[in-house]
């Protein structure tokens, strides 16, 4: 569903990402951890075509990424979300629906709307939603389009304890139709439960990239153990 080869992103003379390659079957749910700085928000925004690339080959469902054919097949959950100030909940679904074609939209809004505790501010404008409010609001559009790829970056941030619940339920939904799943983010615990495998970033590599039992399989340390040691200095 996705492949990445020889991914490099450069800024000046700094290379944020050197050379990284890797792949996500379908129905996969794929953790990428890393300390701040480790690349994991540059390399989704450069798959998802909101950086340039500097080389490297980036395909979706077979499809470059930069083409229409990809872009109709994947969602991207920021980690900062941006909505519209002058379109109220539902018309943020609704307009969504309309690019992507979707038919039955009311029933699919409708659902998220509620999963989301989203029913009562359907009404409210975009520039009166909360961050959290604005974080539920982004999820429920990059869902009602039914991707078959998703990237979450840092997706349980701003969110309350109902709704990461919520969220983490929807992941389980999604994997067992089909869907594959890049999620970014600090919530090691999360990624054990739900990820069938994980990634490890440092300054700019992919320094692990196995399933969880595999990587501790030599070790009796937890999975936060493991990423503290991978991910640490070689002089501490």
């Amino acid at each position: 569903m996705l492949e990445v080869n020889g991914l490099v992103k450069r800024y000046g003379d700094q290379e944020a990402l050197k050379n990284i390659s890797f792949s996500l079957a379908g129905g996969e749910v794929v953790g990428l951890l890393g300390p701040n700085g480790a690349g994991k928000s540059t390399t989704i925004k450069c798959i998802v075509g909101l950086l340039r690339k500097n080389s490297g080959d980036i395909l979706i469902g077979g499809y470059d990424h930069q083409s229409i054919e990809a872009k109709k097949i994947f969602s991207y959950i920021p980690e900062t979300p941006h909505v519209y100030d002058l379109l109220t909940v539902q018309e943020h679904l609704q307009f969504v629906s309309q690019a992507y074609y979707v038919t039955d939209w009311q029933l699919k809004a409708e659902r998220y709307l509620e999963l989301y505790d989203l029913i009562d501010k359907k009404d409210k404008l975009g520039r009166d939603l909360s961050k959290g409010m604005r974080q539920k609001v982004s999820i429920c559009c990059a869902l009602i389009c039914d991707p078959q790829l998703l990237f979450f970056d840092e997706p349980m941030i701003g969110l309350d304890p109902k709704a990461i619940k919520h969220t983490k339920m929807l992941f389980k939904e999604l994997k067992e139709d089909g869907k594959t799943i890049l999620v970014s983010t600090h919530m090691i615990d999360s990624v054990e439960s739900l990820a069938d495998r994980v990634m490890i970033m440092k300054d700019g590599n992919i320094v692990g990239n196995d399933t969880v039992p595999n990587l501790k399989a030599n070790s009796d340390a937890s999975l936060e153990d493991l990423f503290l040691e991978m991910t640490s200095d070689s002089d501490e």
